[in-house]
């Protein structure tokens, strides 16, 4: 075991494909992850990312497909299987799950320790663990004696210090407050610079500040996949549209625009009107919530409306739109408003 200044083991790429049948669907996911990059999975609960990252921690067996991590092939259904603590993988999820009964310094050393290292070495790789993710100083405290933001903390040390050739990442930050989870994000962001990382997550900020690669999982399938940027600005389905805070419609174009239920759009972009001109294609327009008009335009019928912390959400059988208190203060569901987005707040993408 070496301090975790000193040389570690170069990350391993990660090549996957995990079927795993479930009651209502199969999870069937293709992987592929370059050492050292990191890959965020997103979509709805219940979509299959948790089942995704137990099967590649060894938690769950395959009904089809392998893994294989560095070269190193670790499952193959039906028969073969590496149990979880021979895989050099380790899994860091929404609860730190640290030993109560132990101080943070030794939960750090637990996984150096169990692989032979010396007592004396592990424990002091473990305080230069502890510093390095913001808490030096805590290693006689146990985990009742922390907050859970600090928990959090020791977790990730205690991962990376299992010098692990893929960490996978399932939500480690939902359960704590924002500020908690922003100081936490950072902290991830430079720890895991290098490290073959996995990251499933409902937050597209987390997406956004860990990840070089986007996967978008619906019903146990990839819906979408590429630079996370990319795939955020250009959602090619109704969930990618979600996660990423917009507003998606299918439409076909017409006479120069672009028309759905009534609803009429253009574009300012001379491109974008350039393919809304094409007659009879079909596009989808992706735009956000706070961008759509009330007061004139296409007529839509209130569905209900959502309270936001920045406002109100009036749901129609249209689109969405983000309105103030003051705007939303006489509507009622059933009402029929009319909207609109300005032209140069729509861009237009590919419908599939």
């Amino acid at each position: 075991m070496t301090a975790p200044d000193a040389a570690e083991p170069a990350p391993a790429d990660l090549r996957a494909h995990v079927v795993v049948r479930r009651r209502d669907f199969a999870v069937d996911v293709s992987l592929d992850v370059a050492a050292g990059e990191t890959v965020a999975v997103m979509g709805r609960s219940g979509a299959g990312k948790s089942t995704l990252l137990d099967a590649l921690a060894g938690l769950t067996p395959l009904d089809g497909g392998e893994i294989s991590v560095g070269g190193r092939l670790l499952d193959r259904a039906p028969r073969r299987r590496t149990a979880p603590m021979h895989r050099g993988v380790v899994l860091l999820g929404q609860q730190a799950r640290l030993f109560p009964h132990l101080s943070a310094r030794e939960n750090v050393a637990f996984g150096p320790r169990a692989a032979g290292v010396p007592a004396s070495v592990a424990r002091s790789a473990a305080d230069e663990w502890l510093a390095r993710v913001g808490l030096p100083g805590t290693g006689d405290r146990r985990p009742a004696q922390l907050s859970g933001g600090e928990q959090q903390r020791v977790a990730v040390a205690r991962a990376l210090a299992a010098e692990p050739r893929v960490v996978l990442l399932d939500e480690p930050l939902v359960a704590l407050d924002a500020v908690t989870a922003s100081e936490i994000r950072a902290m991830l962001r430079e720890r895991l610079a290098g490290v073959t990382t996995v990251a499933v997550t409902h937050d597209a900020v987390d997406a956004a500040a860990l990840a070089d690669r986007l996967l978008i999982v619906e019903r146990g399938r990839v819906t979408q996949a590429g630079a996370v940027r990319e795939v955020l600005s250009a959602p090619a389905t109704e969930v990618a549209a979600k996660i990423a805070g917009l507003e998606r419609i299918v439409g076909a174009t017409r006479d120069g625009g672009w028309e759905r239920l009534g609803l009429r759009l253009e574009s300012a972009d001379a491109t974008s009107r350039a393919l809304a001109a094409a007659d009879g294609r079909t596009l989808a327009a992706v735009f956000r919530a706070v961008d759509v008009r009330l007061g004139r335009g296409a007529p839509a019928t209130v569905s209900h409306l959502e309270p936001t912390p920045a406002g109100v959400r009036v749901v129609t059988d249209v689109a969405v739109a983000e309105v103030s208190p003051v705007e939303a203060a006489a509507l009622r569901a059933g009402d029929v408003v009319h909207l609109s987005v300005p032209p140069d707040r729509v861009r237009f993408v590919a419908a599939s």
